[in-house]
């Protein structure tokens, strides 16, 4: 299985610091943001890993992480050019995935503590064509995109609403999905949003129409480190776990 880690967002809401340095790159405790998605890969087993990155920070990324040997991985690189969404990057991937090949995707601001291991086991086990996300339980799933649960079939979410004012549910899709190769026809079918992005809400909600997209839920901590507040609560939580 292949790993995808994309990583081309400009993190807006860690300006002046952006100006700088792509916030994957900020660092978060002893590393820079971009380490934790490629170790919890290299823990999983995935060591073929393609990172999605933009045009202005690719020297800086190339510089770092090189080929990926000091990490004990494989890395290639492609370049999103503009700010066309989540699925718009995702579709970069396309030419690195094999027919029916599997693989994750993480967002590359998304830190958490769970091993994927048994994640991308129970995936594996799935049939072909359909997906699979992770869930996480939150204070305030209003800020997130929040799963509608087939009560008919509790191993399957039914839609995914984004940010909505009256939540059906008190979780939130993370940064973590996996397909095969058939989810680039899915983005395919997709039009832009109002903001004119590819949404992967959009993309998700296809799969959950069909009834082809399962869940779990991670058991440990998780965060989207895409604030001040969250990179501080970043940090402290990896002094906590790995002192």
């Amino acid at each position: 299985m292949k790993g995808v880690i994309l990583a081309g967002g400009t993190g807006t809401r860690l300006l002046p610091l952006t100006r700088l340095l792509n916030k994957h790159l900020l660092p978060v405790g002893k590393q820079p943001m971009i380490y934790y998605a490629i170790a919890s890969l290299r823990q999983a087993g995935i060591t073929d890993i393609l990172i999605v990155i933009s045009k202005q920070s690719a020297g800086l990324y190339t510089d770092f992480l090189g080929s990926g040997k000091e990490y004990g991985v494989n890395l290639t690189y492609k370049i999103q050019e503009g700010a066309g969404g989540i699925a718009e990057a995702l579709q970069l991937a396309r030419e690195v995935i094999p027919e029916a090949g599997r693989f994750v995707v993480l967002l590359g601001d998304n830190l958490f503590m769970d091993d994927l291991t048994p994640y991308l086991k129970r995936f594996e086990a799935q049939k072909p064509g359909s997906a699979r996300v992770l869930l996480k339980q939150v204070k305030d799933p209003r800020r997130y995109g929040v799963p509608v649960f087939d009560e008919a079939h509790p191993q399957l979410i039914r839609c995914i609403e984004e940010k909505p004012e009256q939540p059906k549910s008190n979780f939130c899709v993370t940064g973590i999905y996996m397909y095969d190769d058939e989810v680039f026809e899915r983005i395919a079918a997709i039009a832009p949003s109002a903001r004119g992005e590819l949404e992967i809400t959009d993309v998700n909600n296809l799969y959950a129409q069909a009834g082809k997209l399962e869940y779990d839920v991670l058991e440990k901590w998780w965060t989207d480190a895409g604030t001040f507040e969250s990179l501080r609560e970043a940090a402290e939580r990896l002094r906590e776990d790995k002192p």
